[in-house]
């Protein structure tokens, strides 16, 4: 199964990784990144935890050398249009911080090779994101209690969701749970409107959400008004920042394009513009490090 996934997998995650040898990488040093670290990178697979359909499921486990363990860790989950630029990004950073990555291929397990060709919906892939927290936090070197994740679009949906009781009881049952949540342009409108996206019932885990002003997705006030419905209990754990001039995006370093989505305009259809924005994308790799940083255990709380 192996030989099967990996063909659909190195050649996506290869091409955004290219200087990785077959033990460790240093990403590279430049203005406005954290200093060096080694890290040892495995390929491993995982099941996913559908109880229907579990699959077998790729991912690149990168491990900091020098890092205390055990250490925490997060779960990469890409997005609509699969591994990109942007995982290894921010697994960079990450484990310059002394924190563990798993980045995970959803599509690869399914044969998928266009986002035209996507599951139905973001419920459909959260066995995906916990079958990947088993894998870790059945590792030594992972803190199980310090598993945190992230993800783009469709994979910052699957951030989302994950926070919420009744799907991680689901999965993972009352003693386990992801410990943070830091969804990128997480398509805000669909939260609360949409059958499967209940973002209520939440775990207690604190939640980054990051989000552009000009994503199409949404309208600038969306995102605002979705954390300011959930009260109380929601205002304690959720975050939110909002990037003026952003779309939806920003992150990938992949030449812009426009896209066709269902899901855009507040749900009614169209076109959406993914363009890179540097400044934005450094700010929000570094909001993304410092929330991890924080909330599993590492210092640095404001």
């Amino acid at each position: 199964m192996l030989r099967k996934l990996m063909p659909f997998f190195a050649a996506s995650l290869l091409a955004a990784c290219s200087n990785l040898d077959t033990s460790r990488i240093a990403p590279p040093q430049t203005a406005n990144r954290p200093a060096e670290a080694q890290v040892r990178v495995s390929y491993v697979t995982f099941r996913t935890l559908d109880p229907a359909q579990a699959l077998t499921e790729a991912g690149v486990l990168r491990i900091p050398v020098e890092a205390k363990r055990p250490m925490p860790a997060v779960v990469i989950v890409h997005g609509s249009a699969g591994v990109d630029s942007r995982g290894p990004a921010y697994a960079a950073d990450l484990n310059a911080a002394g924190i563990a990555t798993l980045e995970i291929d959803m599509w690869a397990a399914r044969n998928i090779a266009s986002p035209a060709d996507r599951p139905k919906g973001v419920p459909l892939t959260l066995p995906d994101a916990y079958g990947a927290f088993k894998l870790l936090a059945a590792n030594p070197a992972i803190d199980a209690k310090r598993i945190g994740i992230t993800g783009f679009s469709w994979g910052g949906v699957v951030s989302m969701l994950t926070a919420t009781s009744p799907y991680s009881e689901k999965y993972l049952g009352k003693d386990a749970r992801f410990a943070a949540h830091a969804p990128n342009y997480p398509v805000c409108w669909v939260y609360n409107r949409v059958p499967g996206y209940e973002f209520k019932q939440f775990t207690g885990a604190p939640v980054l959400i990051q989000a552009g002003e000009i994503d199409t997705y949404d309208q600038p006030d969306t995102c605002p008004a979705l954390v300011k419905s959930l009260g109380e209990a929601g205002g304690k754990i959720v975050t939110l920042k909002m990037y003026p001039g952003a779309g939806h995006g920003w992150d990938r370093t992949e030449p812009a394009m426009t896209i066709e989505d269902p899901y855009a305009h507040l749900g009614r259809g169209g076109k959406v513009l993914m363009e890179n924005n540097p400044a934005v994308a450094s700010t929000s790799r570094a909001a993304t490090v410092a929330f991890f940083r924080c909330s599993l255990g590492l210092g640095g709380c404001p």
